[in-house]
Formats: C-alpha cells, structure tokens, sequence
C-alpha cells in the first residue's frame, strides 16, 4: 500500500481542465521547505493569551496572521476547536496570499493531530460544500491537506480513504484548477491501478456527485498529452493484461460516455479490452448510460464470429441490426425470446441509465426487430408467439397479407404485451381482430388488446360503457400500457372513468397514474370533501391540476415534508391566506430539498411571503430561484456576493423572460462583485457564473475566447450578436477545438450545444466524413431543431444537382432505406422524385417525415404523393402528413374529409401554418361537426385565436370545463365571448379554485366583476392586472387594485413607468395613490385634472384642425376649473 500513497495525492488533485489552465497557480502548491526555524524566522511570535483566545474562540483566527498560526507550538493547535478551520478560512480567503503563505500552509496543517484534522474537515466539509471556494486559497489550503494526508497512517484502507474523500475533502474536489497543484507526475501505470483499485472498494459508498469528480480525474490520468491505450502494451508484462476496463476504471465507467470510451484506444484495442472476462463480468453488473451500453455492446459484437449466445442478457437489448444480419431461423427465435424476457421498458431494469436514451424505441431496437421478422415468410401464431417483442418488427404488409385475423386472435397475449407499436400497426392489427369477431364489450376484453388499445381509436372508445373502462384500468397488465396511448385515447379514457365517478376524493384513487395529468382541472376541486394526501401524492400532476386543491392541502397537512413534489408545485399566491405566515420559510426548505420547479410568478410571491418576518439568515436553505428576486445586500447575513452569484449561476435563470432587465442587472452585478473589470472574464470568474454567461454580450465572448465556449454550450439559445461573437471565436482556431478543417466528429459531439450557431462559411470547412459520421451517431440526440439540422446535411449535397432522368444505380429506395434516418444526406430532391416513383409512403411517412430533410426534399415528398393520390389524400394520410402542412394550401385543405375531432387533431398536432389550420378548422365546422371539448383541446390555446365570433358562440361553457384554453393573445371580442361563458362554467366553484380557473379568462372581464374578486384576497400577478380589459383596469381605484394585488402590490411600483400601469396612475388622485405607500407619483393633485389624449386616437380619429380647436378653448376650460375648486 505504500506506493497508494503518493499516487493517491495525485488523482485527488487531477482534474478534466482546459490546457490553458494546466500550470495556473503552481507557484501556490510547492513541496515541503526546509526547516520550521528558517521559515519561521521572520514571524513575530504570538502571545499565549493571544493564542488561547484565539484557539478558544474568544478571538477571531484572523487576529493572527497565518504565519503566526503557522509557526505556533504544536500543541497549541490540539486546543483548536472543530469550527476553527471554517472560521480561519473565512477570514482569510478574502485577502490575497502572501508569498510565504503555501508553506505556512504545510507547516500549520503538519501540526495537527490527524483525528482532530479529520473532524475539523467534517465541520469544513458541511460549511462549504455547496459553497465556491476562491481558487488562490482553495490550493493553498489544499496543498497543506494534501502533504499532510500522505502522513495519515493506513490511509490506503477503503475505510479511512472514504472518511477523506467525503468527508472532509468534497469542497476542494469540485474544483477543476485545482489540477495545478500536481507535482507528482511521473505517476506509474502499477501505481494507478492500486488507485483505481482502492477507490473502487470505496465507490458504492461515495454520493454520484464524488463518483463523477473522481472519474474526471481518472480521465484526465488515461488522455493525458492525447495518448491512446495509456497503460498498455502487448509486449510488456507488467501491461499486457486485456482487463483494461475493470484496472483502469473500475465501476466509475458508469460515468463514462461512448465519445470518451473512443477517446482511449483505436477500435481493435478497444475490442479486445471489453471481451475480457473479468472486465465483461464487472460491466455486467454495472449501470451503463444507454449509449455507452450501445457502444460496449457493439465493441462486442463487431467481430464477425462472435456467437450472440455468450452476449450478456443485459447486453441484447443494445444490439445492432447488423449483429443479427447473418442468424439462422432458429437463431433469430433464440434471440428474441432473450430480447423479450430482458429488455423491459424501463431502462433502469435493464441495467442502464436514462441518460441519453431514447423515450420510445431506438431506431437500431425498431431495426433489429426487423431484421429478426425478415427470417420468417410465414407467421403461424406459434411463430408470433415465440417472437414476442421483435414482432414490433413486422411491416405493414406483413400484417395486412401475410397473417390471418384469426392466427392474430390466436397470438393476442403475446401481441398485446409488445410495446412500442406504431399507430399504422396497432390500427391494422385491431382492425384484423374485430373482424374475426373479437368483441370488446367488458374491461376483462379491453384489457386483453393490451399496447393494441391505441388501435382502436377514441370512437371505439367512446362506445365502451364506463364500467367496462373502470374495470381494465384497474387490472396492473392493462394499466401498464396506458403511458403510450396518445393523449386523445388519454383523455378519453378520464371522461369515460370521470363520467361514474365524480367526487375528486373518489375520483382519483380510481385514475391510474399514466391518465392523472389529463383530468380536467375543474374535477379536482374538493370543496368541503378533505383530501387523501397520499392519493394525491402517489399520481403526477400539471402544476395547474395541483393548483386546484393547494389550498386543501395546505390546510389538511401539518407536515410540508410529507407532500410529495408534485403537489408542492401547484403552490399558488391565491392559496397564500390559508396559511400563517410563520409556515412560508418551512414550506421553502421543503421545496428545495424536493427540487420543486417553480414559474416566475410563484417564485415572486413566494420570495415575499419568505420575508414577510425579515430576510431569513439562511437563504442556502430555500430553493436558489428565489435569489433572482433579491439583491447581494439581501444575502449578506447567509454569505459574500460571490457566494450568491454562484447560487445564481445554478439557478433555472429560465424562470425570468430572456433580455429581460432584471437578468441583465444580475449579470452586471455579478460582474462587479467578480472584480472583472473588462470584457475578458477568466475561467474561474466563468464558472461562478454559471448560467448568468448566458446574458454575456459579443464583446465579452470575443474578449474572453474559447475558455468560454463549453459553458456557453448549455445556454440553448442565443442572440444574434453573441452567435456572430462565438462564430468568430470559433473561426479563429485559437480554441481547444482547433480550426473547423480539423474537426471530427467527436469533436461536433463536444460542440453539440455552438453547432447551431455555425454558418455555411465554417460549415464548409468541416471534413465531409466528420460531418457525415456526425449526424449518422448524433444529430439525433442533439437539441437541434429538424431545419438547422437540414441546413447541415445540406453541405453534404453537390452544390450544383444534375436533374434525375431515372433513378441512379444503387440508390433504390428500399424499405431498409426508408428507415435510415440519414436517408436526407444521401438523395437530391431530384433523386428523392425520381426514386421514390414505385413506392408506397403512406406506412413510413409519419416515421420519415422526423427526418432532417430540407424544404426543396419536403416539396419533392409532397410532389410525390400528389402523384400518388390523384384524386386526394385519404383520410387515414392526414395525420401523417405533418411538415408537409406547410407545403399543402388551404385550398387544397378546404376538400378534405375532416369528419371527427380526432382527424382534426392529427392535422393540428403537427403545428401548421396559421393559414392550413384555419382552413382545417373551418371544414372540419363545416361538415356539421361539434365544437365540443375534444375539438377544444384538439385547437387548443395555439389556434384559439383563429375562431370568429360565430364560432365561439358555437362552444357550450360546459366544454370550457375540460378543456384547458388560454385566449391572452386573442382580440379582446373573443376574450370578452369566451369570459362570459367560463364565468357561467366554473361560477360554483369556491375560492380560491375559482380565480385559479377563471385566471386565464379575466381578459375578458368587466370592471363590476374585478371589483368583486378584489374583495377576495387573491394575490392576483402583476402580469395577470396588466392584461386586464383596459376599460376594465382604468376603472379600477388604487384600493380595488390593492384588494386584487394584494401582497404582490410592490410589484406596481416596478410597472409605474409602463403601459398601462402609466395611464391608469395619471387616471387616480394622488392622496389616493400616496395610500399604497409605493412612492407612486403622477395621479392628479387636488384641485387638478390631467388631460391625456391617446397617441393612437389622435391618428385615427381626430384632425389636425379638431386638435387645435381643442387647444384654444383649454385654457378657459382650466380657468372654469379653477373657479368651481375656488367655491368648492
């Protein structure tokens, strides 16, 4: 163990870091000096009395200087009580170091007795462990700790190790700088394998967040100066061994991702390393992130003799379609009762993370199943039996031809339990099955369709008596399924179920999970009826569902901790007066240690109900969001303004409107606190501010250069003038990336965040082959939207396209082709016309149309099936035609045979073009249909706006109960209609769940009726009072406008200079508006009267000539003024 010792300082210290950053501070992390008297021959000596206080707290550590702490008798630093190193810390770390302060640092820590240390850390470690520690003093202090810890006797053991590690070392080790203290680097590959070893003893005990640290440490050790397959050598006996995986990193490959793997080794290596045994037998017990698990599994299966048979059952479910390509019959059965019995849907019971996995089926999962149903030309039942899931792989075709209604009757248990069906497929197979005669008429025959439900479509459905639904939902083999039924079948399903069962306390027991979050809001309001908290606590719910019974909840539940996350989100500032204002700050804590996300409008109310009593001395304990709406000044008592802008950078900054001012000031702020003077922020000044680099501007990012690239990755979006800095940041070459001719596509992996931003001008540098891999492996998974990927296969295309006489040799487009998601980059769309003639589209276009293909492909798909379909579309084509919308007119639209609420939600659910959902809209009324709730909900709050008011005369307020609609960006004629009929729909309901369901709606609301809410109490939002009807609002008195705000008041203030809080503050008295206390100022004085003619009125409806005459009769009309207030 004694060569652990020194090796293990290493890894502590080594972190993943930019290469610019690998020498920084090394002056700060020297090795021992010579002797303590020399040293210490320019220290004054402390007093004892000083030394006492101070060691007894009846002094501050800083009353010392650390020289003098240093240089202190040794067993003066045993009376040292276990808050001193925090305390010394803290009064230190605000001041530069000095040039002899890192071998103070060694000498003081050398001192201490090492139980006495350990238990001093743990104080340290609970202090500063969600705290940034600054980076001079944070390896200063870590190197102190570090040469004492090569002096702790027995520290190789995995218990003492852990207490280190965890214990008293967690702070320092998230900090990537701390790299620059390795002064060990001729670390041997032996010497590194007991490392990895020892900290593998220790790992299931060490939080996931130390298991990340020290992976990345583990990294940086085996792609140090780019090697590849560091630690081995055929040829030499000491580093031969092929159990790579399981010496070098152990169980913290968890945490590796499938670019890093193809980091360290060329592939053969690679191969050879995860066919060991011993590292196949750890890895099979391992958590995998999902790609990582396609990865190993295809370094696996990659050789073509590797028998399937030996693959370990975790593994089958990552297969690729080419692994099974040459499997005899019998072989592809084997197979797929493996992928049956070991690939659940839930991903976590495979044995792999969700990390980077796909929601639904992978493409290679859809793909392999096809390959094992391509063995098979005949599909007696016992064939579809024996393939279980993989017969998720049979072809439309398949289906319709090639297997009888009555072998699919016969194979419907193992039918019925395949999941990931397409909507295509589980249509045909029901279809096949009622015709045979099965009968769905009870819940026992409901259940037995199993993942084929989706096939039967909602007017099936909607046949079904309530019982019979009842019934199945109750039976755990059909309740599994419901989470891939479309939200249509969903809500079907709550109606059917909501129309036996009213009471929301009985209601929601009976509503499984997978249906919770499609109960109208209005059905869970309890009123007098007391809630069963853990019925509700056990179903997932709408922060607006939960908003509904908040309030009861609030009152029935003395225990916030017992509420589970989702019910904590439907808190609402009307439900605020059900609560003793001392209860707010526990109901904070609660809601950051459950992680509850909160919107803008929450987090504002609740920040002021937090510190009603004052501003609370520990704000780390509420949830970080709540600082956007306080000040650094706010936060003294908890921590330094640097300890509040790193909360910030952590914070879901995405709670407040982008280039909004109050992100803005945050950032400003920030920037002061750092000391950044200039536009060039530093990498540590960078990673305190977190996501608040998002709001950096183009002069900064220019400035700062590609140090800052990576944080920038994970903004989501940007603004032109900071996409024009990153391209020229980019551009340059001067990044750890290189210059764009020199990318792979590993490297575009690591840019997935910037590649939005690139131009055709860097683009066109790219190698072809990194772009081409790139979008084969990733484009996928990357936040990219269909047309910036488009615009990136589209530098794959020649420039210049011949036009297609026929199709050109080898570029038929077969089935396989079809679900190729990369077909884009392969096929012009003069190819894509001429190769598509001889084939049918209608089964994959809902599966193609997900492909990035350009706007000229798209027309060439649209040109296609305007040749296929002559005549029309058929009705069952108008749901999968989604991108296509754009390309249909709404002419053509007009003739279409929208016959239900469910076709016209299919058209919808692509989001068309205003024009092309207007036009469906319309034929779909024009055909007779209703404009009932499910037409509601198919429209939705996005076309809302689109319906005249003929046509909303049409909705029945009974329909505004179950669906959910939000007109706030419609006319003020439709939100006066639809006001009107949801005050009719929700007017028995109580308070506050009343204002929670008319709050959409109160755009539409006349004066009298917010009058009366103001005598409520409902803690109405600021953004909700400036959307008020603007008669409405200007008729409203101060005081009525504080009955409605209530303690959401202040927030006037911030709107005193905006439209139309502006206009309604000149309509009031100032005695009146002096009442709020806001320091609202422009109402009318005594004796005055403010004339304020519109802007816009005087356009539009008053000349230049009645302007004037206006002007000269105002000063007699002041002088009459003047005269009633004189006899007043």
């Amino acid at each position: 163990m004694a060569a652990l010792v020194p090796a293990l300082s290493f890894l502590l210290l080594l972190r993943w870091q930019e290469p610019a950053a690998a020498s920084a501070g090394t002056h700060l992390c020297p090795s021992p000096a010579g002797s303590e008297s020399a040293l210490c021959a320019s220290v004054r000596s402390a007093s004892p009395e000083m030394l006492h206080e101070v060691a007894h707290g009846q002094a501050p550590p800083c009353s010392l200087t650390f020289g003098q702490l240093a240089c202190a008798q040794r067993a003066w630093l045993q009376d040292l009580q276990d808050d001193f190193l925090p305390s010394l810390y803290s009064c230190l770390s605000p001041r530069p170091p000095g040039a002899l302060d890192p071998q103070f640092s060694i000498l003081f820590f050398s001192k201490y007795d090492s139980q006495k240390l350990a238990a001093a850390l743990a104080r340290f470690s609970q202090r500063f462990s969600h705290v940034p520690l600054p980076l001079e003093w944070s390896l200063i202090f870590f190197n102190g700790l570090w040469e004492r810890l090569l002096q702790v006797p027995g520290i190789g053991s995995p218990a003492l190790l852990s207490q280190w590690l965890h214990g008293g070392l967690q702070p320092f080790l998230a900090k990537p700088q701390l790299a620059a203290c390795l002064h060990a680097k001729n670390i041997q590959c032996e010497t590194f394998q007991g490392i990895v070893a020892s900290l593998s003893g220790i790992y299931p005990e060490l939080p996931v967040e130390e298991q990340r640290n020290l992976y990345a440490a583990i990294k940086h050790y085996l792609l140090q100066a780019g090697a590849q397959q560091k630690c081995f050598s055929a040829a030499l006996p000491g580093l031969n061994s092929t159990a790579w995986f399981r010496s070098y990193l152990g169980p913290f490959l968890e945490h590796a991702t499938a670019a890093e793997l193809q980091l360290l080794g060329d592939e053969p290596t690679l191969q050879t390393f995860a066919r060991d045994p011993l590292s196949l037998q750890m890895v099979s017990n391992l958590t995998l992130p999902w790609q990582t698990a396609v990865f190993y599994t295809s370094l696996l299966t990659s050789a073509p003799d590797f028998p399937l048979a030996s693959l370990p059952d975790r593994f089958v479910c990552c297969l690729s379609p080419s692994a099974v390509s040459n499997l005899s019959r019998d072989e592809a059965l084997s197979l797929a009762q493996r992928i049956t019995e070991n690939c659940p849907w839930n991903l976590t019971e495979r044995g792999m993370s969700r990390e980077g996995a796909p929601s639904s089926l992978s493409r290679e999962e859809l793909q392999v199943a096809s390959s094992l149903v391509r063995k098979f030309e005949h599909f007696p039942p016992a064939v579809l039996r024996a393939l279980g899931q993989a017969a998720v792989g049979l072809s439309i075709s398949d289906l319709e031809s090639r297997i009888s209604a009555q072998d699919l009757a016969a194979a419907l248990p193992a039918l019925a339990a395949v999941r990931g069906w397409s909507a295509e497929q589980a249509s045909t197979i029901a279809r096949k099955l009622l015709s045979s005669g099965y009968q769905v008429s009870d819940g026992q025959s409901l259940a037995g369709l199993g993942s084929l439900v989706p096939g039967l479509g909602s007017a099936a459905l909607r046949r079904l008596p309530p019982e019979a639904v009842l019934e199945a939902v109750r039976l755990p083999s059909f309740a599994q399924h419901l989470g891939a039924l479309p939200p249509a079948l969903k809500r079907m399903l709550v109606e059917k179920i909501s129309s036996r069962v009213s009471h929301p306390a009985e209601l929601v027991p009976c509503v499984p999970g997978a249906l919770a979050r499609y109960i109208p809001k209005s059905l869970l309001v309890f009123g007098e009826e007391e809630p069963n908290i853990q019925d509700l606590n056990s179903k997932p719910w709408t922060p607006g569902q939960a908003a509904m019974f908040f309030s009861d909840v609030m009152k029935a539940e003395p225990d916030f901790s017992r509420l589970s996350q989702s019910v904590l989100q439907g808190f609402t500032c009307a439900a605020a007066q059900e609560t003793a204002a001392a209860r707010f700050q526990e109901l904070a804590r609660v809601m950051k240690e459950k992680e509850v996300r909160l919107g803008e409008e929450q987090l504002s109310c609740l920040v002021k109900l937090v510190t009603l009593q004052g501003i609370p001395k520990d704000l780390d304990s509420y949830p970080k969001e709540l600082l956007l709406f306080l000040s650094p000044s706010d936060y003294a008592a908890t921590g330094s303004c640097v300890q509040f802008f790193a909360n910030i950078g952590e914070a879901n900054l995405d709670v407040l409107p982008r280039e909004s001012p109050q992100r803005k000031e945050l950032l400003l702020e920030a920037l002061a606190c750092l000391g950044v003077p200039g536009p060039q922020v530093d990498e540590e000044s960078a990673e305190l501010l977190g996501h608040l680099l998002c709001e950096l501007g183009g002069q900064h990012i220019r400035s700062s250069g590609g140090h800052l690239l990576k944080h920038l990755s994970r903004c989501g979006s940007f603004l032109p003038e900071q996409e024009e800095a990153i391209r020229s940041v980019l551009s340059s070459g001067n990044t750890s990336f290189g210059p764009p001719a020199e990318w792979s596509a590993l490297t575009l992996k690591e840019l997935s965040g910037l590649i939005s931003v690139l131009d055709h001008s860097i683009l066109q540098q790219i190698p072809r082959d990194a772009l081409t891999l790139w979008l084969k492996s990733s484009a996928r998974d990357s936040p990219l939207s269909r047309e910036e990927l488009a615009s990136i296969a589209a530098e794959l295309l020649p420039s210049r396209q011949k036009r297609a006489d026929g199709c050109p040799p080898g570029k038929e487009i077969t089935e396989e082709v079809l679900a190729d998601d990369t077909m884009n980059i392969y096929y012009s769309p003069a190819e894509l016309r001429a190769c598509l003639r001889n084939v049918s589209l209608e089964s994959y276009l809902s599966q193609i149309l997900v492909y990035p293909f350009s706007d000229p492909q798209l027309a060439a798909l649209k040109q296609h099936l305007d040749e296929t379909y002559p005549e029309g579309y058929p009705a069952s084509l108008l749901p999968k035609l989604g991108l296509l919308l754009s390309f249909v007119t709404p002419e053509e639209v007009s003739r279409w045979n929208i016959t239900s609420a469910d076709a016209l939600a299919g058209i919808l659910r692509s989001q068309p073009p205003q024009q092309q959902a207007s036009a469906a809209i319309r034929r779909y009324l024009a055909l007779g249909n209703p404009l009932d709730a499910t037409a509601l909900e198919a429209i939705g709050s996005t076309y809302l706006c689109l319906l005249d008011g003929a046509e909303l005369s049409m909705i029945e307020p009974s329909s505004l109960k179950v669906a959910s609609l939000d007109p706030a960006a419609c006319s003020e004629t439709t939100k006066d209609i639809l006001y009107a009929k949801a005050k009719r729909a929700f007017s028995g309901q109580p308070f506050p769940a009343y204002y929670e369901l008319i709050e959409p709606y109160l755009g539409g609301a006349p004066a009298a009726d917010l009058r009366a809410l103001s005598r409520r109490n409902l803690n109405m939002g600021i953004s909700t009072l400036v959307n008020l009807r603007r008669d409405s609002l200007m008729s409203l008195t101060p005081s009525e406008v504080q009955g409605l705000l209530g303690i959401n008041l202040p927030d006037l203030k911030k709107w005193q200079h905006r439209a139309p809080i502006w206009q309604w503050i000149q309509r009031q008295r100032q005695a009146e508006l002096e009442k709020l206390q806001l320091g609202l100022t422009g109402g009318t004085q005594k004796g005055y009267i403010n004339l304020a003619l519109p802007r816009a009125q005087v356009r539009s409806s008053a000349s230049l000539g009645a302007v004037a005459a206006t002007l000269r009769l105002l000063p007699a009309l002041l002088t009459s003024c003047l005269l009633l207030s004189i006899l007043a």
